[in-house]
């Protein structure tokens, strides 16, 4: 997530990004200030359980938002995507 955020054609400290994934089972931290921290992997996966899942990115560098939506859970490009971790 933190690469495609580096993508983006504006100007932000990337260490100042936190990212979280959430649901209605619960949130989940990933990313604070940057940098990837440990999270307890069998909550991820509840939350991750959900049909729908929100994934909150602050940049911490402003008070303007966004939203995107997105849809590609295919079993392929989960199959595809879920083989490794990074």
């Amino acid at each position: 997530m933190l690469c495609a955020i580096g993508y983006a054609d504006a100007e932000f400290d990337i260490n100042k990004v936190n990212v979280d994934l959430r649901s209605k089972y619960g949130t989940v931290e990933v990313c604070k200030n940057g940098s990837g921290i440990e999270f307890s992997e069998e909550k991820a996966a509840k939350v991750l359980s959900s049909d729908e899942i929100y994934i909150d990115i602050n940049l911490n560098q402003g008070n303007e938002n966004a939203t995107a939506w997105g849809c590609d859970l295919t079993y392929d490009y989960v199959k595809i995507n879920g083989d490794y971790r990074t």
